[in-house]
């Protein structure tokens, strides 16, 4: 019995791989729901699409580009009847350093968070967002469940992130070059859209979107605090 546990785990690290070709496609959590790509952000209306469930979803190139995707709920101790929900987009480079880690970095103009904070306001916060990540190693392998490709991602601290699956190869991705770039012209006037809170879920984010906040640095900051103060805090929906 035990000989062939150790037969199996061979097999398995054998099966293992940690190179470029091997990250090629679209990885998702095990929701299933949240995946890159135009299902889930929107660039030609500026907005997110929700998602069933909560997730996380990564996509990858040969070529070196990368796409993310993050639906989380966050959960409030003082108030656990209301949590707290963002949504997250990025893409942009990334790079396999030689001692295994990984950096990905995103175009800066590009990327999109929405938060929402249904106890303090009935309308969420669209903001720009710009991250950039340090992974501390990566590992592909056949999942001994589902018989399936799996993907292990470990934080900058090596804490290990949820596994993610492949769901497509060539990726389903958004194109690869700067989707919202900045004018240099006379700034237009914001625009302002405010639609309350789809109260029928308590995860819920459709339609919160505050365009006023985008490029307000006060609300930058206040992103900054809120993101540092509740990292690591992810809750997922199995």
């Amino acid at each position: 019995m035990i000989a062939g546990y150790l037969f199996f785990s061979l097999l398995l690290a054998i099966a293992s791989a940690t190179s470029v070709s091997d990250l090629v496609g679209t990885w998702t959590t095990k929701s299933r729901k949240v995946v890159t790509g135009p299902g889930f952000y929107d660039p030609i209306h500026d907005k997110f699409l929700e998602p069933n469930l909560t997730g996380i979803s990564y996509s990858f190139t040969l070529d070196g580009y990368y796409e993310e995707a993050y639906y989380r709920a966050i959960a409030n101790p003082q108030d656990p009847s209301c949590p707290k929900g963002v949504m997250q987009w990025q893409h942009g480079t990334f790079r396999v350093n030689k001692d295994g880690s990984m950096d990905l970095t995103p175009i800066a103009v590009d990327g999109r968070q929405l938060l929402s904070d249904p106890c303090e306001s009935p309308k969420g916060a669209y903001t720009r967002y710009n991250q950039t990540e340090h992974l501390k190693s990566f590992r592909v392998s056949v999942d001994p469940y589902h018989g399936v490709q799996r993907l292990d991602l470990n934080s900058f601290d090596g804490s290990p992130m949820h596994p993610m699956y492949l769901v497509y190869r060539p990726p389903q991705m958004l194109p690869t070059d700067t989707l919202n770039p900045i004018g240099t012209g006379k700034p237009k006037a914001k625009g302002k859209r405010r639609v309350k809170r789809d109260t029928e879920s308590a995860f819920s984010m459709k339609n919160l979107v505050n365009r006023e906040t985008i490029g307000d640095p006060d609300r930058w900051l206040w992103v900054g605090v809120f993101m540092t103060a509740i990292g690591g805090m992810t809750l997922f929906r199995s």
